[in-house]
């Protein structure tokens, strides 16, 4: 089965780290001036993980989510304490593999949908060993491209 897969991390919260944040947000359209100073301060423990001893963080491999944005390399959050919900972006483990996934939860089946047009839906069947593992809260990337 090709999927997208994740490798599975706990995250390290006995530390914070509070870094400067722009509280009155950054325009992605026309510019704004710029704040002289940051007086605010954000820690991303506290912010994206809600549920520490739940939480863990997931490596994607595989490429069945990029038209999702979510391509290799990339860090998802997974939130194991919250009920997945149709069309929640979930963490499954199938027939012993995890998998990244969408889960269309209708008429009494189970469904994993991809992000990629390659790949097809994957019905869950009576005879699949299956579990809905997490749900995913946020995804980290690195938007800096490579340089050569």
């Amino acid at each position: 089965m090709a999927n997208t897969t994740l490798d599975i991390f706990f995250p390290d919260l006995s530390t914070s780290q509070p870094l400067p944040y722009a509280d009155s947000g950054i325009q992605a359209g026309f510019p704004s001036p710029a704040q002289d100073y940051i007086t605010e301060s954000i820690d991303l423990n506290r912010e994206i993980v809600r549920h520490p001893a739940a939480t863990f963080y997931g490596r994607v491999a595989g490429d069945s989510m990029i038209e999702e944005g979510i391509e290799p390399g990339d860090i998802v959050v997974i939130d194991r304490s919250l009920e997945p919900s149709d069309g929640d972006l979930t963490v499954c483990c199938l027939d012993g593999e995890f998998t990244l996934k969408r889960i269309s939860l209708r008429a009494g089946n189970v469904w994993l949908i991809p992000s990629n047009e390659t790949f097809d839906p994957i019905l869950v069947t009576p005879d699949s060993r299956f579990e809905i593992w997490g749900v995913v809260t946020h995804t980290i990337r690195n938007n800096r491209r490579p340089r050569h």
